[in-house]
């Protein structure tokens, strides 16, 4: 019997509960893979209370993230043996190139596909990715999100240019340590004085306490703007990262942690040339090649803390909580 942790019968943190089952076995062109580690995002949070999507059939396994190790390989899989060390891809069906709706929609965690909070999965060979040998599981398990996402967002960042990151989430730490292996300086923003203080140790350029001075754009803009912004706030940081962007320079939309709907200044949108670009995770490649780069400079993402998987709704109320810097994971076995 494999265990998981699933929403039964109704939303919220209160109805996650363990179950049993028997172990599924691989099909053609699948991959069995034991979970050693998960990490947690924002979204799975929204899919537990069911914010996310509140019409998603019940019972339901959340998380899209978790590392592990190849136990079985069905018919016609190649690319894999028993014992590989793997990472699953946020969204699968999305290798390369352009997504479709189809590819986005099919996102791990959220249905159709069930999610990664258990300790065998069993899935299309395709959609996973090797783990770097340095990394740990725990480590590991954070960057098929968070870490994809921050890439994708940093694609076209040239050394010497100035990225802007929100926050020190999973995503804003990420991009800060990516955007330093390509040369890039980073501003980062945060509200306690200790995050800040973290971040400079991870050699961010500067930061801003955007509570003590609300206006942080203006400072941004002060310092030269910024090339690049990472934007997870949403409606109340929107119009702040317009007044930080550059000439020229590109808003990365990958976040809505204030909320959806705002009224923006277009005409600085219009006068400045500033593109808005929504980013959604992104591709197997562009989780190789981030991996690739990662491998190159034996880079480590950032754990804030780990729980056991027994602990799974602690670390969901750990997350919500907001007090993390980095990722939040639950190790299995």
């Amino acid at each position: 019997m494999t265990r998981r942790w699933q929403i039964e019968h109704e939303f919220g943190l209160d109805h996650l509960a363990h179950s049993e089952g028997a172990p599924s076995e691989p099909g053609r062109g699948q991959i069995a893979v034991r979970i050693r580690a998960c990490s947690l995002n924002y979204r799975d949070l929204l899919v537990v209370r069911g914010e996310y999507d509140p019409r998603m059939e019940l019972p339901f396994v959340p998380l899209s993230d978790g590392a592990g190790e190849v136990v079985a390989i069905g018919r016609d899989v190649e690319e894999w043996k028993v014992g590989d060390r793997v990472i699953g891809c946020f969204a699968p069906k999305w290798q390369g190139g352009e997504p479709t709706k189809a590819m986005l929609r099919a996102a791990r965690g959220a249905p159709p596909l069930g999610g990664m909070l258990r300790e065998r999965v069993v899935a299309d060979a395709e959609g996973w990715v090797r783990t770097p040998d340095h990394l740990s599981d725990e480590e590991a398990a954070t960057l098929p999100c968070a870490a994809v996402t921050a890439w994708h967002a940093l694609e076209g960042v040239r050394a010497g240019e100035t990225v802007l990151v929100q926050g020190t989430g999973g995503v804003s730490i990420a991009a800060l340590q990516l955007a330093q292996l390509k040369g890039a300086r980073v501003i980062v923003t945060s509200s306690s004085a200790a995050k800040r203080e973290r971040a400079e140790e991870l050699g961010a350029w500067q930061v801003i306490d955007y509570v003590a001075d609300p206006k942080w754009g203006k400072k941004v803009e002060a310092l030269g703007g910024a090339h690049r912004v990472i934007e997870v706030g949403g409606a109340e940081t929107i119009n702040e990262s317009l007044r930080a962007v550059r000439v020229g320079g590109q808003i990365a939309v990958i976040g809505i942690l204030s909320g959806v709907k705002a009224q923006i200044a277009l005409t600085k949108v219009l006068m400045n040339g500033v593109s808005l670009r929504g980013v959604m995770v992104g591709s197997r490649e562009h989780f190789e090649q981030m991996n690739a780069a990662i491998t190159a400079h034996e880079l480590k993402p950032v754990v804030d803390r780990v729980f056991d998987f027994d602990e799974a709704p602690e670390a969901f109320a750990y997350l919500a909580r907001g007090a993390h810097f980095g990722k939040v994971c639950l190790r299995l076995g």
